[in-house]
């Protein structure tokens, strides 16, 4: 048995999305039937990024196993005689067997693009959102700078369920403009369901002068759905690329009004441990904080997690569970390189001023 990744581009006018459903055909079933009648065995893939009905991509990641013999890199080749027009394999390889494209950290990038003119172009119309209304690219860019780095976007997403974490990073918000076509290029570690649209629509409001650029900013503390921009069509879509991480960050920083945290990674391969240190955090944040980060650090490998709260002792209780995960306090910190902390950080832990604590379970 061998695992094989695909990047796979496709044009999402005529499909119901990426995933199965009884509605109409799907990505994931013309694969599906394809790869099956190709290597002569029952497939099903696994795909990174189950894209919505109409939406388009250029570089989504998808998996599957096979004990066919042909050669995984052929494998594209021989797909794309039997696949539809509108469908392309762009690569094949061979990859371990426990490499999962939805759980393996990644940085993933789309484009929504608006046509920006009096009249629409026919041409264009499949793969852009039409508006005629002027928008003023600057307020656009203005309003986008307040969604880059790690926020709770709530605000932004259609929530499918009550337990669903809303927290992402954004690492990039660009908005371009050439002649009449705008593109809203935006890159993050992930994205909520309809993150990316609704945002679209929110930066069109600013740009139509709805409501300041300011605005946005204020609509992200609001975390209420109701109070963004509506959600833009499917077709001005586009995922660009999933680019997988190769080897984990030393630290990640997390910093906004609302909490400051560093998470460093650097043990987690020979020692299996890795330390997260909360600067400041927001009462109402803390908790989830605690259990978002902690699951980042144990997914990424980590089997113990040292926590460390700087803004407030005793926030931690030794006498409830985190989600999958309970902490016990850490009398002996020998353990701990707290000196490589500091120069990492810039974090100053004088002796016995601040407590550690340890995941003591994990579900």
């Amino acid at each position: 048995m061998k695992r094989v990744r695909m990047v796979l581009a496709y044009d999402g006018t005529n499909y119901c999305g990426w995933q199965l459903q009884p509605n109409g055909i799907t990505i994931e079933e013309v694969l599906n039937q394809e790869l099956s009648r190709l290597l002569k065995e029952p497939i099903a893939v696994i795909g990174a990024s189950r894209t919505d009905s109409g939406v388009h991509a250029e570089g989504n990641v998808a998996v599957f196993d096979t004990e066919n013999r042909m050669p995984a890199d052929k494998i594209c080749f021989a797909l794309n005689q039997r696949l539809p027009e509108d469908i392309r394999i762009l690569s094949s390889e061979q990859v371990d067997c426990g490499w999962h494209p939805r759980k393996q950290n990644c940085v993933k990038t789309y484009e929504y693009r608006i046509l920006n003119r009096k009249i629409a172009m026919p041409t264009k119309r499949l793969y852009s959102h039409f508006c005629y209304f002027p928008l003023d690219i600057e307020k656009m860019r203005q309003g986008a700078s307040y969604l880059v780095g790690e926020h709770d976007f709530k605000s932004f997403c259609t929530v499918r369920g009550q337990a669903e974490e809303t927290v992402r990073t954004v690492y990039s918000l660009d908005v371009e403009k050439q002649e009449d076509m705008i593109t809203i290029r935006i890159s993050g570690s992930g994205f909520l369901y309809n993150m990316v649209r609704i945002i679209a629509g929110t930066l069109m409001k600013a740009g139509m002068g709805v409501y300041p650029p300011e605005h946005v900013k204020e609509i992200l503390r609001a975390r209420d759905r109701q109070k963004a921009g509506p959600t833009a069509p499917a077709r001005g879509l586009t995922l660009i690329s999933m680019e997988y991480e190769t080897e984990l960050k030393p630290v990640i920083t997390g910093e906004n009004e609302e909490w400051c945290y560093h998470l460093l990674q650097e043990d987690i391969q020979e020692q299996k441990a890795a330390y997260l240190i909360i600067d400041r955090c927001a009462r109402e944040d803390f908790d989830r904080l605690l259990m978002r980060v902690t699951h980042q650090a144990v997914r990424n490998g980590a089997r113990y997690v040292y926590v460390c709260d700087r803004e407030k002792a005793g926030r931690i209780g030794t006498d409830r569970s985190y989600g999958y995960y309970s902490f016990r306090e850490q009398t002996e910190t020998g353990e701990i390189p707290i000196i490589r902390i500091q120069e990492r950080t810039g974090c100053i832990f004088p002796d016995g001023a601040v407590s550690w604590y340890r995941t003591a379970a994990q579900g």
